[in-house]
């Protein structure tokens, strides 16, 4: 029985910005060991809040369970055990966490310590062309 890839063949770069040169990489993208190590679990974004950091309504995040998360990274925080949001995690000094959009349309949010559960850490996304 033949064993499945999960792996694209990586052709080389592609310029967003000036032409460059086409060079052919023999490299491959493990899409299994991104998006489907163990611990991982996607969700689907609503909203905009975090479009700064290039993550858009619509799309599909890939997310790392975890219980904690360094200052700084967007992480999936559960609120007061009921909703749940993705945002930039910030560590006050008074013990506060501060929850941190990536649009300037929205407000960051602070609440007490024990009010917020990190249950993830983002870690990448699948867009697919619309």
């Amino acid at each position: 029985e033949q064993e499945m890839s999960y792996k694209l063949p990586l052709l080389g770069k592609i310029a967003a910005g000036l032409p460059i040169e086409a060079v052919q990489d023999n490299e491959s993208v493990d899409i299994a060991s991104m998006f489907l190590s163990p611990g991982r679990y996607a969700l689907r974004v609503k909203g905009n809040s975090m479009i700064d950091e290039g993550i858009h309504d619509g799309d599909v995040i890939i997310c790392q369970h975890a219980d904690s998360a360094r200052d700084g990274q967007i992480v999936v925080a559960l609120v007061d055990n009921e909703g749940a949001t993705l945002k930039k995690l910030r560590r006050n000094r008074d013990s506060s966490i501060t929850l941190v959009p990536a649009n300037n349309n929205h407000e960051p949010q602070t609440y007490a310590c024990d009010r917020v559960r990190v249950q993830g850490i983002f870690v990448g996304l699948l867009r697919m062309a619309r």
